[in-house]
């Protein structure tokens, strides 16, 4: 397994780096393009979320790697090589599966156990299939990360270690008060329609807010966001809820009307500027409390100086997830992770043997066959019944023969530093390496090809 990942997040970076970092969805495609366009990497494989850029690759070289993933990393987050550097890790091998894993159940997130970031490794997993960037080693990995995630959810209490930022983060707006008494009655307005910002607005409605405004740039995705949570069955029906899409022009006016306030675009600049707060505050008797959840910021830092506004932002929320408690299933799912890599290690150590092994039985069939045509040319009056009965039983001692050596060269080629039995059993049995590059060939495509299908 020659595993490498490079990249940064809230634990290695301050948020104004990680806020400059952050990739544009188009940046993610090409970032991946020209990442197996080098020549040290096979795969490549990017997680980019509000407080993490990682990037993922299969590598033929480890030091070369890590300069060509590090160059591209800050040619397309746009941070200069040297001062991105102090802030990037570097994980290789298991400790790269160690990593994903760790991250997928929630371990390395910024609010401990909080579920989200399973959707976003499933988005960069079918990002780099779409670009068919991933081949067998990171779909296998990915796919992987995602059932252990879950098992992590399944079997542990990890849930409620934290929750999802937006939880979190109405939470520090909430100033220890129950989330649902606090919010019972506002007037909120989302600004944006993704999934953070589809989940910030279920997640109000369920708190009992009394209206809610919806803003995008795309005014039809705003519209289906309201009809969703207010639609029969939806989380607003039964309140009676008073929804609205709205137009990005139409911002200023509904800020003067809100009283909660979460953005989460995928924009580049500022979609709230501090006059703009300061405009929405006239004549208001109770505080303005803002939730800015995107990387790059949404809301003008500014405001965090504004008399009569609360702003909760991707920097304070690191701040106060420090000091959030820890639950004891924590320790349960880091036992989950290291069994779990354990595991994976293994069957990438047996799945590498495993072109040598069938490389190996074709040339046993090979020479079976071509033994069998022999003895048709020396003892040319047997019947059929007799060739049958022959071939069979050679076939039978070959198997015989192989079956023991293959079982157990699989059993040791799955152990920590089981790569060697491969090599010896291409020198042992002189197999022709064009005939094993086949096969792995042929097993990666399939591979993918199986990965996709699950996925």
């Amino acid at each position: 397994m020659s595993l490498l990942v490079v990249g940064l997040s809230h634990r290695s970076a301050p948020v104004s780096v990680l806020e400059r970092a952050a990739l544009a969805p188009e940046a993610r495609g090409k970032l991946l393009q020209d990442a197996v366009s080098a020549e040290p990497v096979t795969e490549s494989a990017v997680l980019s979320t509000c407080n993490r850029i990682e990037l993922y690759a299969d590598v033929d070289k480890f030091h070369a790697g890590v300069a060509e993933l590090s160059t591209l990393l800050a040619r397309h987050s746009g941070v200069g090589l040297e001062e991105l550097t102090p802030y990037l890790y570097v994980h290789y091998e298991d400790r790269a599966v160690h990593h994903l894993f760790s991250v997928a159940c929630g371990l390395d997130s910024m609010v401990v156990g909080e579920g989200q970031i399973l959707g976003q490794i499933k988005d960069a997993l079918a990002v780099a299939q779409e670009l068919h960037t991933a081949g067998r080693l990171l779909n296998d990995l990915f796919q992987q990360a995602l059932r252990v995630g879950k098992r992590a959810h399944s079997e542990t209490g990890i849930d409620k270690a934290g929750q999802s930022l937006v939880t979190f983060g109405l939470e520090q707006l909430a100033h220890g008060r129950d989330v649902a008494s606090w919010a019972q009655g506002k007037r909120a307005l989302v600004i944006g329609a993704g999934s953070m910002s589809s989940l910030a607005a279920t997640t109000l409605v369920r708190n009992g807010i009394g209206e809610l405004a919806v803003a995008n740039r795309t005014v039809a995705r705003a519209e289906r966001l309201v009809q969703i949570l207010t639609e029969p069955g939806g989380p607003g029906a039964a309140s009676g809820l008073r929804a609205r899409a709205a137009a990005m022009s139409c911002v200023e006016h509904e800020l003067a009307v809100a009283d909660i306030v979460v953005s989460c675009t995928g924009a580049t600049g500022v979609v709230l500027g501090a006059d703009q707060v300061a405009a929405g505050l006239t004549g208001r008797a109770e505080p303005l409390a803002l939730l800015d959840l995107a990387m790059p910021r949404d809301i003008d830092a500014a405001v965090h100086r504004i008399e009569g506004a609360h702003l909760v932002d991707i920097e304070s929320l690191a701040d106060a997830s420090a000091d959030a408690p820890m639950a004891a299933d924590v320790d349960k799912v880091r036992g989950i992770v290291s069994a779990e890599v354990a595991a994976f290690g293994a069957a990438q150590r047996a799945a590498h043997i495993t072109p040598t092994v069938v490389a190996l039985r074709t040339m046993a069939a090979d020479v079976v066959s071509s033994e069998i045509a022999r003895l048709d040319g020396r003892l040319p009056d047997l019947d059929d019944k007799q060739r049958a009965e022959i071939t069979q039983t050679v076939r039978r001692v070959v198997d015989k023969l192989l079956h023991a050596p293959t079982v157990r060269v699989k059993q040791l080629a799955s152990e920590p530093g089981g790569a060697g039995y491969a090599d010896a059993l291409r020198e042992l049995f002189d197999l022709d390496p064009q005939t094993v590059a086949a096969v792995s060939r042929a097993d990666t495509r399939g591979g993918s090809h199986d990965a996709r299908e699950r996925a």
